[in-house]
């Protein structure tokens, strides 16, 4: 897979299939961009699902999507998180796949975010410095009292 990764990246002239009978049919770029992305993703050892973007999604399987309970995926769509649509008449939510992989990136921009504040206050603060007898001594002082 790796090979196949670095073909795909020294690629300069449109790509093309070649079908078993040797005839050879143009590939769009749109195409061969999603080709790469998902070799790319193979290759880091990423799971990969290929959908329509409009496509509906029960909560349970956004949930699994997500990695999260059902319930706690419902959480987020009560809580305006993730938009959800109820079909005329029915009890059951539907969820955009779209609007749920734009729910992972916003979170996994926030966790980001998070971790990046999180370490410039430790910077600032001298914590990097810090060495495991440091933390030890303050750990007794502070049990002290």
């Amino acid at each position: 897979m790796l090979d196949l990764s670095h073909f795909l990246d020294q690629v300069t002239e449109p790509a093309a299939l070649l079908g078993p009978d040797g005839q050879t049919v143009g590939l769009p770029l749109e195409a061969y961009q999603v080709l790469s992305d998902v070799v790319r993703a193979m290759s880091q050892g990423r799971a990969i699902t290929v959908a329509p973007v409009d496509q509906m999604l029960t909560t349970q399987e956004a949930a699994d999507f997500l990695g999260i309970s059902r319930p706690t995926l419902v959480k987020l769509l009560e809580s305006g998180r993730i938009p959800f649509e109820r079909p005329t008449g029915g009890r059951h939510r539907r969820v955009r796949l779209v609007d749920v992989v734009e729910y992972q990136r916003q979170s996994a921009q926030e966790r980001s975010d998070a971790l990046d504040a999180m370490t410039r206050e430790a910077v600032e603060a001298g914590l990097y410095d810090t060495t495991a007898t440091d933390y030890t001594a303050a750990l007794r002082q502070a049990r002290k009292g």
